[in-house]
């Protein structure tokens, strides 16, 4: 069981180094969104969100500029992809790899699985955090 859990004694450094690379990604990606949406509002003050837009839409730019870049030229190791994608840009807006997931299943002719993604995801998001608002009222 141990084994099943840990993936092997031997991979278990490896797991530990990427939980740890994704952490601090995850940690610098938080902190510019902060700053980047704090700016924002401050400078648009409005009722739209534009600093979340704008972090939901560079940080998909930025997650398609690194996977693209290194599948085309295998230009990063895996440890600083996983470091600037589930790390930095993970921690700069989930928006980024929920879209990028959505791209692979539209590559791969996936329609009922992005459907279902992308839809689902959407409706259930606005659903769970309706549920979640109305349980913090009871």
């Amino acid at each position: 069981m141990k084994q099943f859990l840990f993936y092997g004694e031997g991979n278990l450094y490896q797991m530990k180094k990427t939980i740890l690379l994704i952490g601090i990604g995850g940690a610098i990606g938080s902190i510019v969104r902060y700053l980047i949406t704090t700016y924002f509002s401050k400078l648009f003050p409005s009722q739209f969100p534009y600093g979340t837009f704008f972090v939901n839409i560079t940080g998909c730019f930025l997650i398609g500029i690194i996977f693209g870049l290194s599948e085309r030229f295998n230009w990063t190791t895996s440890d600083w992809r996983i470091f600037l994608t589930a790390g930095i840009c993970g921690g700069y807006t989930t928006f980024s790899a929920f879209t990028f997931e959505n791209m692979k299943l539209l590559q791969a002719s996936e329609y009922l699985m992005f459907s279902i993604n992308t839809i689902g995801s959407f409706v259930l998001g606005l659903l769970f955090v309706f549920i979640g608002l109305a349980i913090t009222k009871v």
